[in-house]
C-alpha cells in the first residue's frame, strides 16, 4: 500500500468550473492504478517528499505536509501544470523542472535549483479516500484529495507515459461523458465529480471544503432496496452516497 496524492486543478479562464482530467495508459509498468480510465493528475508520495516536507512544513504534520508536496510534484510531471508556486514561472523553465522530474530528480532538488518556493497552503483539503480490503480491489489506496485553482498563463500536456489524454471539463460535463459511454471513472472519481459539481465559483468550493470534515472514505456493502450496494458516509458533502454494485466501478 502507499499513499496516493492528487491534486483537483479548477480553471480560473476562461471560466470557473473546470478540473483537469488525464486518460491513463492501458498498458504499461508504470500504470498500476484505474488503466484506461478518466482520473485526476496524481501518484504516490515519495522519500523525497518527505524530505523536503522536513524542511517546509510549517505548522502541517508530516505526513499532511508531504502529501501536498507530492500533489504538486504529480501535477507537474503528469499534466506540466506548476501549481502553489510562489512566483509566475515561464513556460521553459516549468518545461526544464518537469524533465527534470522524469529524469528522477526530487522536487527539493529542483526548487533549490531554480531558488523557487512552494506555498503548501494553496492546496486545500477536499476528501480522503482509503478503501477496505474486504472490497478484494487489486490494490488499496490511501488517497488524499485536494483542490486548487489552475495557474494562469499555463498549459497543460500529456507526458506520454502515465496518461495519453488530458483534458479541461466540468464536473458536471463530465459526468454526462460517462454516462453517455465516452469514458470510464471509477467509483471514488465519480463520487468526487458529483461533489464538484454543486458548485459553480471556486470561492464557494473552497468554503465548502474548509466547513467539511475530511475523514477516511471507506465504502462498505449494504443491501438497499433488494439490491447489494456500495455505500459511503452521508456527512462528509457528497449529495450521493450509494451506487448499486451492478454499475460500480472499482478499479
Amino acid at each position: 500500500m502507499f499513499l496516493g496524492k492528487t491534486a483537483l486543478p479548477h480553471s480560473s479562464a476562461p471560466s470557473f468550473g473546470q478540473t483537469l482530467h488525464q486518460i491513463e495508459g492501458a498498458s504499461g509498468e508504470q500504470v498500476i492504478f484505474a488503466a484506461g480510465a478518466l482520473v485526476f493528475p496524481g501518484g504516490a508520495v515519495d522519500a523525497g517528499d518527505h524530505a523536503l516536507a522536513a524542511k517546509i512544513a510549517g505548522g502541517l504534520p508530516l505526513d499532511e505536509a508531504a502529501a501536498r508536496i507530492a500533489a504538486i510534484r504529480e501535477t507537474l510531471e503528469e499534466s506540466g501544470l506548476a501549481i502553489a508556486f510562489t512566483s509566475p514561472l515561464a513556460a521553459d523553465r516549468i518545461a526544464a523542472m518537469r524533465q527534470a522530474l522524469g529524469a528522477g530528480a526530487g522536487l527539493g532538488d529542483i526548487l533549490s535549483d531554480h531558488g523557487l518556493e512552494i506555498a503548501l497552503d494553496r492546496l486545500l483539503p477536499f476528501a480522503r479516500w482509503h478503501p477496505a480490503r474486504l472490497e478484494q480491489a487489486q490494490r488499496v489506496f490511501d488517497t488524499r484529495f485536494y483542490i486548487a485553482e489552475a495557474p494562469e498563463g499555463q498549459a497543460a500536456s500529456v507526458d506520454a507515459t502515465e496518461n495519453v489524454q488530458l483534458f479541461w471539463s466540468s464536473a458536471a460535463e463530465t459526468l454526462a461523458r460517462c454516462d453517455r459511454g465516452e469514458g470510464q471513472i471509477i467509483f471514488p472519481t465519480r463520487r468526487n465529480l458529483e461533489r464538484l459539481a454543486q458548485f459553480g465559483r471556486f470561492d464557494d468550493l473552497a468554503a465548502h471544503a474548509l466547513s467539511t470534515p475530511v475523514e477516511k472514505v471507506t465504502p462498505w456493502f449494504e443491501e438497499r432496496n433488494g439490491e447489494p450496494h456500495l455505500c459511503i458516509p452521508d456527512h462528509l458533502g457528497y449529495p450521493v452516497t450509494s451506487e448499486p454494485m451492478g454499475t460500480v466501478r472499482r478499479a
